[in-house]
C-alpha cells in the first residue's frame, strides 16, 4: 500500500486547488498525462445535497445557512505495484470534476506525487493566485470611502441648497 501519507495542511491545500481549478482544466491535463495509472472507482461520482453552516460576524456561533448541492468520487489508483485512494467533493453538480480531483489526489498518495505536485498542483495554485489577486485588483477600484465622498459634498444633497 501507499507510504507517500501527507500531512493535514498539504492535503488542505491540494484539495483547495483540485477543486478551484475548472473541469476543463483538469481534464486538459489528465488529457495529456504519459504513463496514466489504472483506475477504478470506489463510490461514485455522484451528486446530493450538503447541509452549509455559517457562522455570525464569521467566529460567532455557528448557524444552518441552507443545503447545497454537491458531488463526490472516491477513486483507487494503481500503477505496478502501488496502489492509492483518492476523494473528492465539489460543489455544484459536476461528476467528471469531481472524478478528475480524485484521480489526482490519488495520485498525490502514490509515487506519482512529485509528478503531481510540479506538473498540476503548483501551476494551477499560480493560475489561481494570480486570478484572485487580478479579481482583488479590480474590486479595490471601485470601492467607495464615503468619509471623502460625504467631504466632498459639504453635507449638501442635489435639493439643498445653502442658506445666506
Amino acid at each position: 500500500m501507499n507510504t507517500n501519507a501527507r500531512n493535514p495542511e498539504e492535503r488542505r491545500r491540494t484539495a483547495r486547488v483540485l477543486v478551484g481549478a475548472t473541469e476543463a482544466q483538469l481534464a486538459d491535463l489528465w488529457r495529456t498525462w504519459t504513463d496514466r495509472p489504472q483506475i477504478e472507482y470506489l463510490r461514485g461520482p455522484e451528486s446530493g445535497l450538503v447541509m452549509v453552516q455559517g457562522r455570525i460576524g464569521g467566529t460567532g456561533d455557528r448557524f444552518h445557512l441552507g443545503e447545497a448541492t454537491a458531488t463526490r468520487a472516491t477513486v483507487a489508483v494503481r500503477s505496478g505495484s502501488d496502489e492509492a485512494v483518492g476523494s473528492a467533493y465539489v460543489l455544484g453538480s459536476h461528476p467528471e470534476h469531481a472524478a478528475l480531483a480524485a484521480i489526482f489526489e490519488g495520485m498525490l498518495e502514490s509515487a506519482a506525487r512529485d509528478r503531481v505536485m510540479a506538473e498540476v498542483i503548483e501551476p494551477l495554485e499560480r493560475g489561481q493566485s494570480a486570478h484572485d489577486h487580478q479579481k482583488r485588483r479590480e474590486e479595490r477600484a471601485t470601492v467607495v470611502d464615503f468619509f471623502t465622498v460625504a467631504r466632498e459634498n459639504d453635507g449638501f444633497g442635489p435639493d439643498e441648497e445653502e442658506d445666506e
